[in-house]
């Protein structure tokens, strides 16, 4: 049976060589993983491939909503703004389990962006473009309302308050399920796997990719017709290969950075979307299980596109713009636990201030043949899939036959559930059924909003692991690695512990119990030799550094 599993690896790799694909896509975040999965569903033959880890670089970095872009009213981004409001409502249907329902609180203060009249026609105009269900509509409260609502805003600038809905997601793992789903469908994607060059021929036009696979070390070629550039921030340097040339049109990367807390030190009610008192912008803090996020930044950025950590400047910022919007909590720089930093691939335009940048998407065309997309939003992604395939379809014309209208708004994506009460009830059912092998209705849920129906397949391993490991953690710990590796194509522990799980962000102190255990399992797993696993202990241990690295960082012990 064809899985999405590690350890066949090397079958597909030579499927990769073997095979003339309709379509290759140079990407595996959120936008290669979306147009994977609307070519195939189409009827093309697809392969896509990453140089790191699915979803390594922006797709896992995010702000983890999925969101109608509230701000972007201000710059009368009207169809923007009604596009991805839409969307919201269609990755949710797709993929209940890891795109939940989220309360909004906009506190209205003195001298804000935003005033009582603006905010409240704002929010019934973003109503009305996303075509919000009735019990999600917007609600406006005055200032005692606002306060009751959530008790640590400060009072004295204080004018009133709008509560309206948004959708959190976790970026990665939605990126993963769009790539599961692309997969069981028939395309091939890879991980580890780097475009070096292209291969012209006696046209000028794309023949060929010449890649590298960073597990063996082995180059080869894929042969492809039509070659899609979804590379996010690494889009110009993909567009320079094969004697390619920048066009006017270019990107211009801002980075956005989150800080993680303990809940218990900004213990909010719900999420907040409030605004920056020095420099006018808006900023997100969103409490999530133990934790609450705060961001984000968006500032220019120009340095390693592979490492756009925070800066001690970064942190300061979001501290002292929560500091001032929640006064009583008194957040120092001691209490971030985690941080996260990613680069928007946004189009240039001469100018502007980066939160003026426009976060449309754009497709760009190459002499070569090349078809590139950037810009966007997570959000939005479905829609860039769908105009990308569209042209793609295009320019194969009579060489492929009996292609499909999209329907990727109707494709419901890995273990996803048919409805609310569908999940409540399997929520349930399995708390039920795991007791015996020491998980309670926390764990399920935490489980399912990662994993969905196919915790099944966890719990399965837990009861076949509860002989040997006596430990109830370790068991869990075990069966979830287990599962990304032969059911996720985890190929290391970063890959488990940052996109697969989202540990290192959100639950980063569990990390040093368990991280032996992981070592120690997938060292057995893929058969490394020491040096093998001090390169993924050392890999793993920098990256666990870095969420820290403004800062003096305990190290794995």
């Amino acid at each position: 049976m064809r899985k999405f599993s590690a350890l066949q690896r090397p079958q597909y790799i030579k499927e990769l060589q073997e095979t003339e694909y309709d379509l290759l896509i140079i990407g595996g975040g959120i936008t290669g993983a979306g147009i994977a999965l609307d070519a195939v569903s189409r009827g093309l033959r697809v392969a896509m491939i990453e140089k790191e880890d699915f979803a390594w670089g922006t797709s896992s970095r995010s702000t983890k909503l999925i969101h109608g872009g509230l701000r972007y009213l201000k710059q009368f981004e009207i169809n923007l703004v009604r596009e991805v409001g839409l969307e919201r409502a269609v990755v949710y249907n797709n993929a209940k389990h890891i795109v939940r329902p989220e309360k909004m609180l906009l506190p209205i203060v003195k001298g804000g962006s935003l005033g009582k009249s603006m905010s409240s026609l704002g929010l019934w105009v973003y109503d009305f473009l996303a075509d919000v269900r009735k019990d999600e509509k917007r609600r406006m409260l005055d200032a005692a309302e606002t306060q009751a609502s959530e008790p640590l805003l400060r009072t004295d600038i204080l004018k009133g308050g709008g509560l309206y809905y948004e959708y959190r997601s976790d970026d990665a793992r939605l990126t993963i399920e769009n790539i599961k789903t692309a997969f069981g469908s028939g395309a091939n994607c890879l991980n580890y796997v780097e475009a070096l060059d292209f291969i012209l021929d006696e046209n000028g036009k794309i023949e060929k990719v010449k890649v590298k696979d960073h597990i063996t070390g082995d180059g080869f070629e894929i042969k492809a017709k039509i070659v899609v550039n979804a590379a996010g921030p690494w889009v110009d340097t993909i567009r320079t290969k094969g004697g390619g040339k920048l066009s006017n049109k270019r990107l211009q990367l801002t980075k956005g950075v989150h800080i993680v807390v303990p809940r218990e030190k900004l213990p909010l009610q719900q999420s907040v979307y409030f605004d920056v008192e020095e420099d006018n912008r808006m900023v997100f803090a969103i409490p999530r299980g133990k934790i609450t996020y705060i961001g984000t930044t968006d500032t220019h950025y120009s340095k390693d596109i592979g490492h756009p950590n925070a800066s001690i400047e970064d942190v300061e910022y979001i501290l002292r713009a929560t500091n001032f919007m929640f006064p009583s909590v008194k957040l120092l720089v001691d209490d971030v636990i985690s941080t996260w930093s990613g680069l928007r691939p946004l189009i240039h335009e001469e100018g502007k201030d980066p939160s003026e940048l426009s976060r449309k998407d754009e497709i760009f065309y190459s002499d070569n043949g090349l078809v590139s997309i950037a810009g966007g939003k997570l959000t939005g992604y479905r829609k860039m899939a769908e105009r990308v395939t569209d042209v793609v379809i295009e320019r194969l014309g009579n060489k492929v036959l009996h292609i499909k209208e999209c329907h990727t708004e109707h494709i419901s994506l890995g273990g996803n559930f048919s409805s609310e009460k569908e999940m409540e009830e399997f929520i349930i059912s399995r708390t039920g059924e795991s007791k015996q092998i020491g998980l309670d209705m926390n764990d399920i849920v935490g489980l399912s909003l990662k994993y969905g129906k196919e915790i099944d397949l966890i719990i399965g391993k837990a009861y076949e692991l509860h002989p040997m490991i006596k430990n109830d953690r370790e068991r869990i710990w075990v069966a979830e690695l287990w599962y990304s590796i032969h059911h996720e194509m985890s190929m290391n522990p970063s890959d488990f512990f940052i996109r697969r799980t989202g540990r290192l962000y959100f639950d980063r102190p569990s990390i040093p119990e368990m991280s032996s255990k992981v070592f120690s399992f997938m060292a057995k797993k893929f058969h490394w030799d020491e040096k093998s696993l001090s390169m993924h202990k050392e890999k793993f241990e920098k990256a666990y550094k870095e969420v820290l690295s403004f800062s003096s960082t305990s190290t794995l012990a």
